[in-house]
């Protein structure tokens, strides 16, 4: 990839630039901030959520910084009472979009710890010296910093959610050796491995069953903080209706196979008053990391909810919605490969067909993972395979047929690369010139792989149904002019019309 001459980033463009609105987050401990920004006191050498209950510091003890690793760097440790690494992510790194946010997406993935900094920049695009002088002028940290914070994050959840031994702990997180690893966690919480370990047993109300893990990985449960409103059955609703046999299940839950760097998973979501309940049996650890951050972008768990009501809530038309149904989400994806063939199997076909289409894919070309009790027991195929198999496997058109056989080759190739980093129009560009793929399908990728939350699909069929139920000019011309007042929250737009296209909204394209 060419290598691009970095941005010179906009000053005073992050929330965390207004100390006075940061402050009076802090006065009055909203959790709405968590995750948006780091607030750290002088006097105590601590960082905390703007949430956190302890006393309120004096204004003139605090700053305040867009990251834990921002934080760290300048010596802070973290609050072991608010636990500032466990809240929602910044909703910031979607609406941005811009190279920080897209780096801090491919760190929270775990590129680092896989690929390290020079992997990391190579999928930017950009030369480490560049990337580290951005990053470091925008969050206040480099590549290294964040990716440690992430890694300290890994392993705190390893610490306090499972028996695994500390040393096993240490390699699975992505630390380099024991001795980095105990250091950064002294650093981080202020307390070594094992007495995070005992504290966190100590919390527990009831033992319970503990978590089983093996040579080969472990099973872990946990608690994925939001935003609220949340419209988990919605959310949950949406998924079910395009769930494919094998692969995902909504009896208990929704449950779905994951394929990770390192090996597989099997998770199962289930959404509770202020949080998601995330069951993960993984076959290495060392995938703990990426298949939470996958997780969270597939449930849109970073939203800021309270801005996109306050945008949408305004219009006339969108407000009864708004209002009756707040905090929708725009559902993600666990992968960007399985979503764009998935995306092209959907195209001009309802639901159903689509559902249909991804089963029999699966069904033929999917690797079996061990289940048990009913779980999910295929992945989704890999790009090889379908490349190789999908004119054996499909029904249907010829060219359609062939069209996703050459995507697939040319992501198995490596020519085309789905991945949460990409720049979003660059991606969108390289969709639109690969056979088979139009307008609607690379929008509607770019909006559930890259989470961008300003993408209105204006010529999707259910959205246009949705649009002229509510007595809008469902003309793709009329909802682009209307829409213009949605920024930037189209997506979330998009998902109300398509609610309001019911009962017929799993007809047509823009279902997939």
């Amino acid at each position: 990839m060419t290598q691009r001459t970095a941005p010179v980033p906009p000053a005073n463009r992050s929330l965390w630039h207004d100390t006075e609105r940061c402050y009076r987050a802090v006065m009055s401990r909203d959790a709405r901030f968590d995750g948006q920004f780091i607030v750290a006191v002088r006097t105590t050498g601590i960082y905390c959520r703007p949430s956190c209950p302890a006393m309120t510091p004096k204004a003139r003890n605090v700053e305040f910084f867009p990251t834990s690793a921002a934080a760290q760097s300048r010596g802070y440790r973290a609050c072991r009472r608010c636990l500032p690494d466990a809240v929602p992510g910044s909703p910031e790194w979607n609406v941005r979009a811009d190279l920080a946010a897209r780096a801090m997406r491919l760190i929270a993935d775990g590129t680092v710890e896989r690929e390290g900094v020079p992997g990391l920049a190579r999928r930017l695009g950009y030369s480490e010296r560049q990337l580290g002088r951005v990053l470091t002028a925008e969050l206040g940290a480099g590549p290294l910093a964040l990716a440690r914070a992430h890694r300290a994050h890994s392993a705190r959840l390893l610490i306090e959610l499972s028996e695994l031994p500390l040393t096993d702990v240490a390699f699975a997180a992505g630390f380099a050796s024991v001795r980095q690893f105990n250091t950064t966690i002294r650093e981080v919480f202020a307390t070594t491995p094992s007495q995070l370990r005992a504290t966190a047993a100590g919390r527990r109300e009831q033992p319970g069953p503990r978590d089983e893990p093996s040579s080969t990985g472990a099973r872990l449960t946990l608690r994925l903080p939001f935003r609220e409103p949340f419209d988990a059955e919605g959310l949950i609703a949406f998924l079910a209706a395009r769930a494919i046999p094998g692969v995902e299940d909504v009896t208990d839950g929704y449950r779905r196979t994951l394929r990770l760097p390192h090996g597989t998973g099997l998770v199962r979501l289930t959404p509770a008053e202020r949080y998601v309940q995330c069951d993960l049996r993984l076959t290495d650890v060392r995938d703990l990391g990426n298949a939470v951050a996958r997780v969270r972008r597939l449930l849109d768990l970073d939203a800021d909810p309270e801005a996109v009501s306050q945008v949408l809530g305004a219009d006339s038309a969108l407000a009864p919605l708004v209002s009756a149904t707040p905090g929708v989400r725009v559902p993600g994806a666990v992968d960007g490969t399985e979503l764009v063939l998935r995306a092209m199997l959907g195209q001009q076909v309802s639901v159903a067909a689509a559902r249909t289409a991804a089963g029999r894919l699966a069904s033929e070309l999917g690797e079996p993972v061990a289940a048990v009790d009913g779980e999910p027991g295929l992945l989704f195929p890999d790009a090889a395979a379908i490349a190789e198999h999908a004119t054996e496997v499909l029904r249907g058109p010829r060219r359609r047929i062939e069209a996703i056989r050459d995507v697939a080759a040319a992501i198995a190739s490596g020519d085309l690369d789905v991945h949460v980093g990409r720049d979003a129009g660059e991606l969108r560009a390289e969709l639109l010139a690969a056979p088979g793929i139009g307008p609607w399908t690379a929008d509607y990728v770019v909006m559930r792989v890259l989470g961008q939350p300003d993408i209105l699909l204006d010529g999707d069929l259910a959205v246009r149904k949705g649009a002229a139920a509510l007595g809008l000019d469902d003309t793709p011309a009329g909802l682009t002019a209307r829409a213009q007042t949605w920024r930037p929250w189209r997506s979330y737009a998009g998902m109300y019309l398509w609610r309001a296209s019911a009962p017929t909204s799993t007809e047509g394209n823009g279902q997939a």
